[in-house]
């Protein structure tokens, strides 16, 4: 592995381990690296998941601060992105990718137009339930958690993305609490999925990626929780639709 090969992991790892904490989609920029330099695809998603998990970490305690009253709500939700993420690693492994892949876009799309409208539709949800989640808002939060599970277990762009526009919806919260909650259900989904490629199908690991891939990450979710933090509400919605629309486009043009 040459210099400039290692050099070119970390700084995907330092981008992407930065974009997943203030919305999401830093795969986007790590696989494709991984692809340049001949990596086989799905080993490379597989060490890219591990490599990642570092990130996510550093990312979620960057968050802390907002996230200081949410326990009992992250215990609640937790538990739909671990089993999503099971799923999702599962399938990764067992199907052609094509089985899943053509919905993505799809999802992204769903999720992008989630994120604009979300500010409106939280309002209309909160004059009709008086800031009380309802037993039927709890269900379509959880059920599209598992959702997201999957689909953050079987590849993991825009995962951040279609988890915020689903929770600035059906949750009456800031939207930096909604992306705090974020980064920690996407750290679950990454180290789930990582423990599962390990435990399955170890071989598929490439060590010397995950270790660069994580060095970057890690500096990535500390420089991430910054800017997050530090950016309003209504540029923070514009990143997410930029991200989200680069990773539409990218998906659909590969």
């Amino acid at each position: 592995m040459s210099v400039w090969e290692v050099a070119a992991i970390i700084l995907a790892g330092l981008a992407a381990g930065t974009i997943n904490t203030i919305v999401g989609s830093g795969t986007l920029i790590t696989f494709p690296t991984l692809l340049f330099f001949g990596y086989a695809p799905v080993s490379a998603n597989i060490s890219n998941s591990l490599g990642l998990v570092p990130g996510g970490v550093t990312g979620a305690w960057g968050y802390r601060h907002e996230l200081r009253t949410l326990g009992p709500m992250l215990r609640r939700l937790a538990p739909a992105s671990l089993v999503g993420s099971v799923i999702g690693a599962l399938l990764l492994l067992w199907l052609p990718p094509e089985a899943f892949e053509t919905i993505v876009p799809v999802l992204i799309a769903l999720a992008l137009l989630l994120v604009v409208l979300g500010p409106r539709l939280s309002a209309w949800a909160t004059r009709h339930h008086a800031e009380r989640i309802t037993p039927g808002r709890w269900l379509v939060l959880i059920l599209g958690i598992l959702v997201a599970g999957i689909y953050g277990g079987y590849f993991g762009a825009a995962q951040g993305v279609l988890l915020l526009g689903l929770m600035s919806i059906l949750l009456p919260l800031g939207l930096q609490q909604i992306n705090g909650i974020k980064n920690v259900l996407g750290m679950i989904v990454n180290f789930v999925a990582a423990m599962v490629f390990l435990i399955v199908d170890p071989s598929q690991v490439d060590w010397t990626i995950v270790l660069l891939i994580g060095i970057g990450s890690v500096a990535g979710g500390v420089l991430g929780a910054r800017v997050g933090r530090s950016m309003p509400p209504v540029l923070l919605r514009t990143v997410i639709v930029v991200v989200g629309l680069v990773a539409i486009a990218y998906l659909l043009l590969t």
